[in-house]
């Protein structure tokens, strides 16, 4: 039996991303939500996830477009003279990795926010960083070390096989190569942690535009494993959002009948990080019957 994780990412961006996530979660495949914990709507995020027990939450740590826990003084090497983070990520990945004052207040900031998330009062079923920023390899040293001070069990890291969305578009172009190295270095790093890493992310290429086509068409061609599909659903655009995404077809994708269908045909077991935490050993030694969640 494959497993399945169906994430949205950008809970708490806006109401309308909440609004799209409870709907995906409740009418939909949709099993776990990635919340940032500073964002505009996050309280309300916070307020639909109590009231869903099923669906599992976890940190999608913001260093990037988007405002910080902390007070701006207090990581002034991080943002820009409004106050937000900064945008360019080459840039602020040279200076973290050039300038230790820049490295203590990114130390400061994530415990902020995994503090906030623990505030929260919800179980931290993930982490991950908004735009991949994890791949940084100090971000992803401190998520290792400062997320087992709050439980944290599971990450995601984006190694996408090209292979498997060239059965479900043949024609597709897509070269994971710039971002492979990276995402092997930190696979590598997070399990010799202990940490829950999938085998395989899905969502890269795609990202903004996984159609209810695209999404049944990974989840007819999984490979064995443990996967994740990440998207960015919504009802609409919203303050923020980005140029030329289409939130609603992905919100859309996860709540169709098609793509619930393939759920089934597939024989795949869906579920959030920490209903994998036990199935570290081949999933096809599962006994237990397939999920039945948004069918």
């Amino acid at each position: 039996m494959k497993g399945l994780i169906v994430t949205a990412d950008d809970f708490g961006a806006a109401r309308e991303v909440n609004d799209a996530v409870e709907t995906a979660h409740r009418e939909g495949i949709l099993t776990a939500a990635s919340l940032m914990v500073a964002a505009p709507a996050a309280a309300d995020a916070i307020a639909r996830a109590r009231r869903m027990p099923t669906l599992r939450v976890g940190l999608h740590l913001t260093l990037v477009e988007g405002r910080p826990v902390l007070p701006s003084a207090a990581v002034s090497a991080l943002v820009d003279a409004s106050g937000s983070f900064r945008s360019d990520l080459a840039a602020l990945g040279a200076r973290l990795a050039l300038h230790p004052r820049a490295r203590r207040q990114l130390t400061a900031e994530i415990t902020a926010q995994f503090e906030a998330f623990r505030a929260t009062g919800l179980a931290l079923d993930h982490c991950n960083a908004h735009k991949h920023f994890h791949l940084h390899p100090v971000i992803g040293r401190l998520i290792a070390t400062l997320g087992a001070r709050f439980g944290l069990r599971a990450v995601r890291v984006p190694l996408e096989p090209a292979r498997v969305l060239r059965r479900v578009e043949p024609r597709v172009s897509f070269s994971p190569a710039l971002l492979a190295p990276w995402a092997l270095n930190l696979r590598r790093r997070l399990r010799q942690a202990g940490l829950l890493v999938p085998d395989s992310v899905f969502g890269l290429r795609w990202s903004g535009a996984m159609t209810r086509q695209r999404l049944a068409g990974l989840i007819g061609n999984l490979p064995e494993g443990l996967s994740e599909i990440y998207l960015h659903p919504a009802t609409g655009a919203y303050a923020g959002s980005a140029a030329g995404y289409r939130y609603r077809d992905e919100l859309d994708a996860l709540t169709a009948i098609e793509v619930r269908a393939a759920t089934r045909g597939a024989n795949v077991k869906l579920g959030g990080f920490s209903d994998f935490l036990a199935t570290r050993t081949p999933l096809a030694a599962a006994t237990h019957a397939t999920a039945t969640h948004g069918r």
